[in-house]
């Protein structure tokens, strides 16, 4: 059992909070007050150092999930006859699918098993071919499965070819490095509620500030554009509509407690300690990690579920839950699979707290563990 009231959440977000963090969400603010117009440019400074993007990109926060900002991204960055590529492994890469072909961008795809990671040699190869590409939209880390992609080369490859680049960071953002400086990109996505252990409520793109000019126009959205967003913020230091105020609260006391902890380098440890931890355990109970371990990021981990016949997840996830770990439903199409998150302010035994759970619902089941349920 934990030690806690409620389960820890061992999930890719929403996860765990600090109590820290959460008090922080006790206060009401005025959404035009100045002192909360200062919480929201402290946080719009500190989200850009953490991408050091400081003097070149600008932090642009927004209402609603990541999807809003992912989307909102799409929207305002890229023009109306626009055309994107967008590699796709796994169910993310496939939701900026949809959201090109919704907008009425035209999409292009590369299509990849959900076990290997894109390649940038095949996106050179498409860009090189298609010069009415103008962006390149991708997932760093690949939460369906939690299959980290090469952010860095696609990134070289994209600016190389004169295209932007467009990325989902959100699993990733605050716990693997993303440098402004060394890794060209348009725009970086992420939200308040994963690395950087907030609660969920609010989205930022950080973009490059040449790019965000060009933008005006662009929308399909008042709501979800960027570059009115942006420009109301700079003009009036206001978010254009009632923005979240206890979720912002929230993130300005979670990134206090991010510079505490040692910034990236810490927090990227920390959940590197978790995964690892994680894989070893459910190893010796005979769990098979879905990812070979150089693609596999340390975010979240998807597992085979058991082949025995008395398996099953409901009956399992809810066991598991009465013993104080909520876990993660598998996302992929071809296999069943079970995931257990590496990230969140859960301590050092929580990993261990939650894979000694699992061993002992799975034996309570009476699973035999070992083989798995192939595709």
């Amino acid at each position: 059992m934990t030690a806690t009231p409620y389960p820890i959440l061992l999930t890719p977000g929403p996860l765990t909070t600090s109590d820290r963090t959460r008090q922080a969400m006790l206060r009401d603010w005025g959404s035009w007050d100045t002192d909360f117009n200062a919480i929201t440019a402290r946080i719009r400074q500190q989200v850009l150092a953490i991408a050091h993007g400081e003097g070149t990109h600008e932090c642009v926060p927004l209402q609603g999930s990541g999807t809003f900002s992912v989307e909102a991204a799409i929207g305002t960055l890229v023009p109306r006859d626009g055309h994107v590529l967008v590699p796709v492994n796994g169910a993310y890469c496939q939701r900026i699918a949809r959201i090109c072909k919704t907008l009425g961008r035209r999409l292009s795809t590369i299509d990849y098993a959900e076990d290997r990671p894109m390649r940038a040699a095949d996106i050179d190869r498409q860009l090189a071919a298609d010069s009415t590409i103008t962006h390149v939209a991708v997932v760093h880390c690949e939460t369906g499965t939690g299959v980290l992609n090469p952010l860095d080369e696609i990134a070289q490859v994209v600016a190389r070819h004169g295209r932007g680049l467009i990325v989902d960071a959100m699993s990733s953002f605050g716990a693997i490095d993303i440098d402004a400086r060394t890794t060209p990109f348009d725009a970086v996505i992420a939200a308040s509620g994963k690395c950087l252990e907030g609660v969920p409520g609010m989205g930022f793109v950080i973009a490059r500030r040449t790019a965000l000019e060009r933008c005006e126009g662009n929308s399909h959205s008042l709501s979800l554009d960027l570059y009115d967003q942006w420009k109301y913020m700079e003009r009036t230091t206001q978010w254009r509509f009632t923005p979240p105020t206890h979720v912002v609260a929230a993130l300005d006391q979670a990134l206090q407690q991010y510079v505490e902890e040692g910034g990236l380098p810490a927090r990227g440890a920390r959940y590197a300690r978790n995964c690892q931890l994680l894989v070893d355990g459910m190893e010796v109970l005979g769990l098979k990690p879905y990812l070979e371990r150089k693609v596999q990021a340390p975010i979240i981990v998807t597992f085979h579920a058991p082949a025995d016949p008395r398996y099953d997840f409901k009956t399992f996830y809810q066991a598991v839950k009465q013993r104080g770990y909520i876990l993660y439903p598998g996302k992929l199409t071809e296999i069943e699979t079970f995931r257990v998150g590496c990230i969140g302010h859960f301590g050092d035994a929580g990993i261990p707290g939650a894979v000694k759970a699992i061993g002992e619902v799975l034996a309570g089941m009476g699973v035999e563990v070992g083989t798995t349920v192939d595709a």
